[in-house]
Order: structure tokens, then C-alpha cells, then sequence
């Protein structure tokens, strides 16, 4: 939405703010509220983590240099939020409750983390786990269609790096969850979200090394 003339308010502050989830993140670590801190896995994690923060944190830096503007977006862009009719046309958006002001990387990245992903979100064999270009690149032109009335060159440039953030931010969110003792995902066993993060890790990887032929594509539409 780019034409409201009055301004809707962040229904949940920070959701997609991946500075702030990095600081739910350090805050975990050092309380370490029931010893996780002492698995290796869990440390190797937060390193993994620690050392992509910078350039992942890109986003929130171009917004406080005034170059990147928030947009009113759906901020949960899963494809089972959208209803279909028999012959798989787009009925409507469904799961409104997060509508708010964001970057337009919150629906283009947070599509992609589920939508390009050959695994499940919670997938424990990594070998399950890629991400598809075909997919991007149906999404990717789709969107640039529909966005190129207002989408500034800084937004369409920085799209690769969207499709590299959620999951990413998923990760740290799933691992600032299990350090505190899984308070606030639901869970089917006690590693589920130390599975969860290993997945969303691998996706972020996969999604990183996709990033040229990204780029290159973007540049061509």
C-alpha cells in the first residue's frame, strides 16, 4: 500500500528488526537462563551468527541514513496466507494481523524463506534443504511487475539480500528461543528449535550462495 492517507502504527514493534533480534539474542546468551550456553553446537551457532551480523544488519543502517524508506506490508508472506479458487487463481490476502509499516525486504524475504526452500522449515536431514531459483525468479518478476511504480533502485537491488535475511533472522529467533528454554515457539521435542535453527541456518547458506545469480537476474528485469 502506497497511498493511505493516514498512517497505521507498528502493531508489533520490531518484528522484523533484525538489530533488535540480535540483542533478544546476546541478552539470552548472557543470562543463560538454564545452562545451553555449555552445548558446542549452541556456541558454534552464536559465532556463525555473530560474524554475518554486520552485513545483515544492512538494512536497519540504509533506513537510519534516510535511504531506505518503510512501506505498509503484510510482514508474514507465507503462501498458506493466501486463498486460491479451484483453478489456482489468487482470491485474497488472508492474516491481516500483522499488517504494519516495514521494509519491503519483510514480504519478498519472508516469502522466499518458505517458498524457495526444497526442505521443511524444521527439516532434520540438511541434504533436503536448497534454495530454488526457479522459485526466485518467478516471485522476483512477479513482484518487480507489481512494484515498479514506487520500488526505489535501492530497494530492487538490495531484494538478494532480503531473500538471505529471513532466514537468517528466523535462526536467530529460533536460537535466542531454545537458549531461553523454548518460551515461546511451540514445540514437538526438546531440540525442536535447535532442529529449526540448523534448518533456517542452512537455508540462509544456501540462499547466500545463490546471491550472484540473483543479483544478475534482478539486474535484467
Amino acid at each position: 500500500m502506497t497511498d493511505l492517507e493516514t498512517p497505521i502504527g507498528e502493531i508489533i514493534p520490531d518484528f522484523h528488526n533484525i538489530e533488535f533480534r540480535l540483542k533478544q539474542m546476546e541478552d539470552a546468551v548472557a543470562e543463560d537462563r538454564i545452562g545451553q550456553m555449555r552445548e558446542v553446537e549452541v556456541k558454534k551457532f552464536v559465532d556463525k551468527i555473530r560474524d554475518k551480523a554486520e552485513e545483515m544488519c544492512l538494512g536497519e543502517r540504509l533506513y537510519r541514513e534516510g535511504k531506505l524508506p518503510k512501506r505498509i506490508c503484510h510482514c508474514d508472506t507465507k503462501v498458506n496466507n493466501m486463498l486460491f479458487d479451484k483453478d489456482g487463481n489468487v482470491l485474497c490476502v488472508i492474516d491481516l494481523d500483522t499488517v504494519m509499516p516495514s521494509f519491503v525486504f519483510s514480504d519478498f524475504g519472508d516469502f522466499l524463506r518458505s517458498a524457495a526452500n526444497t526442505g521443511a522449515e524444521d527439516d532434520q536431514n540438511l541434504d533436503n534443504i536448497h534454495f530454488n531459483m526457479e522459485i526466485f525468479k518467478a516471485f522476483a518478476k512477479g513482484y518487480l511487475e507489481g512494484t515498479k511504480s514506487f520500488l526505489l533502485p535501492i530497494e530492487k537491488e538490495n531484494l538478494p539480500y532480503a531473500a538471505t535475511l529471513f532466514p537468517y533472522m528466523q535462526a536467530v529467533r529460533f536460537l535466542t528461543d531454545y537458549i531461553n528454554g523454548n518460551t515461546y515457539y511451540k514445540i514437538k521435542y526438546a531440540t525442536h528449535n535447535l532442529v529449526r535453527t540448523r534448518a533456517q541456518w542452512k537455508l540462509f547458506e544456501e540462499a547466500e550462495k545463490c546471491v550472484p545469480e540473483m543479483k544478475s537476474y534482478i539486474d535484467i528485469i
